[in-house]
């Protein structure tokens, strides 16, 4: 691991960003920061290099674990239908997640926003699938905070159409997910997003977004963490995923 007094959260940005781009990918031991705020500004440089931010990834793993969040570039985002080529998709890790898309700004001022101001701020809900990457060398042998680093293993997100669901109407607890691999069900949950309080999440990310310096903005999608687990889509697979009440998405590889 690099001694923290060595640590240059610019520079391993610049090094992921590359390797977005096609560059060999780093060793785990290359990138792991000290502490969590470090690996926010890694996650912030990679972004400096890749372009705008297009929407956050947040999740926590129950309902008293702090979350953790990514900053999502724009370039990253497809509609559903879409072929993912080439090799930027060796992994191809699949995550089904419930997506919102912010009709207005959400800038709280004086610490996070209670659930009425977040539900007001959104605009959408839509069925998201993540595909998740890495540009670690060793990614198995990596450590959280490497991981999260590199943008919390975020390779690209596929959205649905929107929903004709209410954002009032979301709940992590109930939700009803089907995930299948070339016609066969890899998944079938119900309430499996262990985070199960979306509007803590949405909550504690505007306030963390300010406190960063990148407040959400409005058109931007927030996902929410995966309510199936995450799976390995062999080469060449037809995903195909369903949020009852919420719609299909799918892609191929």
């Amino acid at each position: 691991m690099t001694p923290p007094s060595a640590f240059d959260p610019a520079a391993l940005g610049r090094r992921l960003a590359a390797t977005h781009k096609g560059s060999t990918a780093v060793p785990h031991a290359e990138a792991t920061p000290p502490d969590r705020d470090t690996a926010f500004r890694v996650q912030d440089a990679t972004l400096a290099s890749l372009g705008p931010i297009g929407g956050w990834k947040v999740g926590a793993k129950g309902l008293d674990q702090e979350p953790n969040c990514a900053p999502l570039p724009a370039a990253g985002f497809f509609s559903s239908g879409i072929t993912l080529a080439g090799p930027p998709w060796r992994m191809r890790g699949i995550e089904l997640e419930v997506a919102v898309r912010l009709a207005h700004d959400l800038v709280p001022r004086d610490g996070p926003p209670d659930a009425a101001t977040v539900r007001a701020a959104i605009g959408e809900v839509l069925p998201a699938i993540e595909v998740v990457e890495t540009r670690l060398a060793d990614w198995r042998d990596s450590t959280p905070l490497a991981q999260l680093a590199d943008l919390q293993s975020h390779g690209g997100m596929v959205l649905g159409a929107p929903s004709t669901l209410v954002p009032d109407d979301v709940d992590l607890r109930v939700v009803e997910a089907y995930l299948a691999f070339d016609g066969q069900p890899v998944a079938v949950t119900r309430g499996a997003n262990p985070a199960a309080d979306i509007w803590r999440l949405l909550s504690w990310l505007a306030w963390h977004c300010v406190q960063r310096g990148a407040p959400l903005r409005a058109g931007q999608v927030v996902t929410t963490g995966s309510c199936t687990g995450m799976l390995f889509a062999p080469e060449g697979a037809h995903v195909q995923a369903q949020l009852a009440g919420i719609g299909l998405v799918e892609l191929r590889f």
